[in-house]
């Protein structure tokens, strides 16, 4: 069984940043590949970014390339989103999920476990 607990939510004005953690739990985390999504009311969830077992590939959704990092760190069974120059329509609840493969994916199916999420609100 694998959990994800992320954390690092809160409210912040445009231009801001925040990082967001997820911790994971289980001992394949290092073998698979991770993933951020996030879901705003009445929408549906929207891939963020992926990275790679490794953390040598990396995927971003063109909406969030240039202001958003994913990163992980295998040894604290942890995943990183660092969110700069944040925007109003970042707003939503963010999630991690643990993908079923080593390689970074940016379809949901291929990602078989998932957070809570955290909440991130951004204010004009």
């Amino acid at each position: 069984q694998v959990q994800l607990v992320e954390s690092g939510g809160g409210l912040v004005q445009a231009g801001g940043s925040l990082r967001l953690s997820c911790a994971a739990s289980g001992r394949t985390f290092s073998s698979k590949a991770m993933g951020w999504f996030r879901q705003a009311p009445g929408k549906e969830r929207e891939f963020v970014a992926a990275i790679s077992w490794s953390g040598g590939s990396t995927y971003y959704a063109d909406s969030v390339k240039g202001r958003f990092t994913i990163s992980r760190d295998n040894a604290k069974n942890t995943v990183y989103l660092q969110m700069n120059s944040l925007k109003p329509e970042d707003t939503a609840a963010y999630y991690c999920a643990r993908s079923g493969i080593m390689a970074a994916t940016t379809t949901p199916l291929r990602y078989d476990y998932w957070g809570q999420g955290t909440q991130v609100t951004v204010s004009s």
